[in-house]
């Protein structure tokens, strides 16, 4: 096996280091620690983390390529001489999905069916016969599909809810043991004597501080979906086939990929770049101000399809006319999807900067800034001391709403034809292949209601983390939580009316 690193892979990895370092900053930083705890106490922020969690583990998974010898060991020992050849490149996502990209079909065939989509002409008992023709994969076991189909499909069901069950029992009873750990030996002999359920009863119904609850229930769901998905993907198309008979279950889960790394690639290149030129225009004002208004309002002039479908087609040309930097198909692509995240970037941050602009302009005239500037604070500290966290909520949940509008944009630029290369994955390929096959008869359905699901579940977690997180960390809405708060009870210790008060020289009795 050899590996191989693609050029988004070493962003997705610094990535993902990055985000390693700043947990163990934030764990050793108490202010943080406080900040992302308020936003993670939230239950709809618990469940959205959990389910974008899932979307992160297939991207890495999607992520991590290597090559296949062609030729078996003992061949090359045999031919010494001869150079070792190399297939492919795939990922560890499309190993672990092999029995899907293997289990092909003639055309296309619905969710959960045992028969083809459309008639075809064939022969039968030496008759030519024209119908709906039997898959090859889906319900090949079946000996009568049409009687055997919806109880053979319940049994699978009841296995991975089975299988889920119990699942989720093996971790409840590792999270009781965690939860017990200082418990006394003695306790533990009670729990394994029967008050098990007793003691579980009580820890289901005590109010926690973090939403234990909410997580549990959303990892009984998302466990539940997954070994569904998996249970029944060995013996049929979940999600049905596409027109080259292809899985479009498999095509869903490598399109997270390319939705991940276009949003999130591109906006982290809009957020320094508009966080930066944003408060030095807000701030310093003056021929600065126009400068930099300027640029961007010139850039902003250029309608953003023509530059981005230039800027692609001069990349392309650039690709075909070198070949030599790119040794694979799966390479080429990869270059094109990285510069078309970064093109996106550059065309997309004007009204971030903006934005960033108006609101420096109105926090530099408040009282806190002008004592800084009294006291010569020097500017690079007010800037990003002072002005910057006061508006990293306006920058996090729009750089959120980017991430969710960058996504439908390849979609859109995958339908004029200077999206993603079509070698790759991504719902915008999806969504632009069913364009045809919504005006087909019969409608072949399931290819967009596959990427309008998985694209819902990706956004709509984002955007609901994003929401606590920015009333977590916005001073604002700390300040007015504060004032919201009841005052604290004043701590009594009543005395019990057995013990009488004690008599003092003031007290006429």
């Amino acid at each position: 096996m050899q590996p191989v690193v693609l050029l988004i892979d070493l962003f997705l990895y610094a990535l993902l280091l990055s985000v390693l370092g700043y947990g163990v900053y934030v764990v050793k930083t108490p202010p943080l620690k406080a900040s992302w705890g308020n936003a993670l106490k939230r239950p709809v922020s618990v469940a959205s983390a959990m389910v974008l969690s899932f979307f992160i583990v297939v991207a890495i998974l999607d992520s991590i390529h290597f090559r296949l010898p062609l030729s078996h060991p003992q061949d090359q020992q045999a031919a010494p001489s001869s150079p070792l050849l190399y297939a492919e490149p795939q990922s560890l996502l499309d190993w672990l999905t092999k029995p899907l990209k293997s289990a092909r079909e003639r055309s296309y065939s619905a969710p959960l069916s045992t028969y083809g989509f459309k008639k075809e002409s064939f022969l039968q008992n030496g008759h030519s016969v024209r119908d709906y023709p039997r898959l090859q994969f889906g319900g090949g076991h079946l000996s009568d599909p049409k009687v055997e189909l919806l109880s053979d499909c319940v049994s699978l069901s009841l296995q991975a809810l089975g299988e889920s069950l119990l699942l989720n029992a093996l971790v409840l009873i590792l999270l009781l043991a965690w939860n017990w750990r200082q418990s006394h030996f003695a306790q533990w002999l009670q729990c394994l004597q029967g008050l098990r359920i007793r003691t579980f009863t009580a820890w289901a119904q005590k109010e926690h501080e973090w939403p234990l609850k909410t997580a549990a229930l959303t990892f009984f769901l998302m466990s539940t979906t997954v070994l569904w998905f998996i249970t029944l993907s060995s013996h049929y198309h979940v999600l049905g086939t596409d027109q080259t008979g292809n899985s479009v279950l498999l095509m869903a889960l490598k399109s997270i990929r390319t939705a991940f790394v276009i949003g999130t690639l591109t906006t982290l290149v809009i957020m320094p770049l508009a966080l930066v030129l944003g408060i030095t225009a807000g701030y310093f004002k003056g021929w600065v101000d126009e400068g930099i208004q300027y640029g961007y309002t010139l850039l902003a002039s250029v309608p953003d399809v023509l530059l981005i479908a230039a800027s692609v087609l001069m990349l392309q040309v650039f690709i075909d006319s070198h070949t030599e930097f790119f040794n694979s198909t799966l390479a080429r692509s990869d270059a094109r999807l990285f510069f078309l995240c970064l093109i996106l970037a550059l065309t997309s941050f004007t009204g971030l900067c903006r934005l960033i602009r108006g609101e420096t302009m109105k926090l530099r005239e408040l009282d806190y800034i002008q004592a800084a500037q009294a006291f010569g604070v020097s500017r690079v500290r007010i800037l990003f001391a002072h002005i910057a966290p006061n508006l990293m909520h306006l920058v996090l949940i729009n750089c959120v709403m980017q991430f969710s509008g960058f996504i439908l944009s390849e979609a859109v630029l995958s339908y004029v034809g200077v999206g993603v290369d079509a070698n790759t994955a991504s719902f915008g390929v999806m969504i632009n292949a069913s364009r045809q096959e919504l005006s087909a008869s019969p409608v072949v359905w399931w290819t967009l209601a596959s990427a309008f699901l998985f694209m819902f579940c990706l956004v709509i977690s984002a955007n609901m983390l994003a929401d606590a997180v920015r009333d977590a960390f916005d001073p604002k809405s700390r300040y007015t939580a504060m004032k919201r708060r009841p005052p604290p009870a004043a701590h009594t210790n009543p005395r019990p009316a057995s013990i009488a008060p004690r008599s003092s020289a003031r007290d006429p009795a």
